[in-house]
């Protein structure tokens, strides 16, 4: 049995990567895990109370586009925090937002365009869905640097005309894994003016735009509905994982024009795997409440002053502006990671696992990832570790 072509290159996902090169190892200390984007903070209370009153719905067939309870709360959350009003129609329910990520590019990329392969662009670092995404639809991925000298986001200047003109879809996360770093008012503005003149969809995958400092990121829909975009030319992926501590409820939801969210409900229709429909229940009231987001904010809050404080004084080091993870320069991710566990037993994700050597390098190679998931107390300890290890204990 051959892996297929298109998939030749694809290295392997990046925690088989990472149990690759630590697993022979042993820990240096007690182990604590930092490496993975798993929220530890307390779910929402009421959840095992409204799954408890949805039982029955384990006897039937879940709604492939989401229930209208779910639809609705989601439009709901959305005029509430972006202050854009839309029609339960342009809202599809999914199976946490990696699925939907992936379908909008099977749903939406067109085999050429204009006679060509079509590109599908990308920030690099990035989250790995979108490459996979593009290969599986016979399109080019491109890799756009996002480093420190870009603030952590692709230059849109500079990108050749050419590959614009060549691009169907352009995937940008904001706030950004892994850098946290967020898009302004005006760079959207800018991603939608090429979008428009170079005819492809902005995918916008804001599943961390409720984690933050201190200014909620600016939206891809509310930038859209002031240029006057086409409602077809943008999607916007949201997710409860982060937001209400529930990754394993796996729900998620893509809003975007009619066109789009018709062509991806087609095809779901054929190929989805909706979420059950107690499941869908009980993120309808989590989408509903925004008291366990603001308690979860503020715990985030205080440990981007724990972070700040302890690695005050590394070269280079900067706090997100939001998201949960820290991504902190080193002269080599693997080397860090390793000497990390086998020191210490803290296991962090080497940057370079994230991103792809495009001509000029992988822009990963000098960082690791650190999530700031664990319990306060565990990430201080963690983080303690870390300084000691890798920059020394001295300010």
């Amino acid at each position: 049995m051959q892996f297929p072509e298109r998939f030749s290159d694809l290295p392997p996902y990046a925690f088989p990567r990472l149990r690759a090169l630590l697993d022979g190892h042993a820990a240096g200390g007690t182990p604590l895990h930092m490496s993975i984007g798993e929220p530890r903070h307390p779910m929402p209370g009421f959840v095992a109370e409204t799954l408890a009153e949805a039982m029955d719905g384990f006897a039937k067939y879940p709604a492939n586009d989401g229930t209208p309870e779910l639809l609705a709360a989601i439009t709901g959350w959305i005029g509430r925090r972006y202050g854009v009003t839309l029609a339960e129609d342009r809202v599809l329910a999914l199976n946490g937002t990696r699925e939907g990520l992936y379908n909008a590019a099977m749903a939406l990329c067109p085999e050429t365009k204009g006679g060509r392969t079509p590109t599908v662009l990308m920030p690099n670092p990035f989250y790995q869905v979108y490459a996979v995404a593009a290969l599986s639809v016979g399109a080019e991925p491109v890799f756009l640097p996002a480093t420190e000298q870009t603030g952590h986001l692709p230059d849109l200047d500079a990108i050749p005309a050419e590959t614009l003109d060549r691009a169907a879809l352009f995937y940008l996360c904001s706030p950004s894994n892994p850098q946290g770093a967020v898009a302004t008012e005006a760079y959207w503005a800018r991603l939608l003016e090429l979008a428009e003149r170079h005819d492809f969809r902005v995918l916008a995958d804001e599943c961390y735009s409720e984690i933050y400092r201190d200014t909620a990121p600016p939206g891809l829909l509310p930038a859209a509905e002031k240029a006057g975009a086409d409602p077809d030319r943008v999607l916007a992926f949201h997710s409860l994982s982060k937001r209400s501590n529930l990754p394993g409820l796996r729900s998620g939801f893509v809003t975007g024009g009619g066109g789009n969210i018709g062509a991806m409900r087609r095809l779901r229709a054929y190929a989805g795997a909706p979420l059950p429909n107690p499941l869908q229940a009980v993120a309808a009231r989590v989408w509903t409440d925004e008291a366990h987001v603001a308690r979860n904010r503020a715990l985030y809050a205080e440990k981007y002053r724990e972070a700040d404080a302890i690695l005050a004084g590394v070269p280079g080091y900067k706090g997100p502006e939001a998201g949960f993870f820290l991504w902190l320069p080193v002269p080599d991710g693997e080397a860090a990671a390793t000497a990390l566990w086998r020191e210490t037993g803290v296991r962090v994700l080497p940057g370079a696992y994230l991103g792809r050597d495009a001509g000029a390098g992988n822009p990963g190679v000098g960082y690791i990832r650190v999530a700031l998931v664990a319990p306060i107390d565990e990430m201080r300890r963690g983080l303690t570790l870390i300084r000691g290890c890798l920059y020394g204990d001295e300010d």
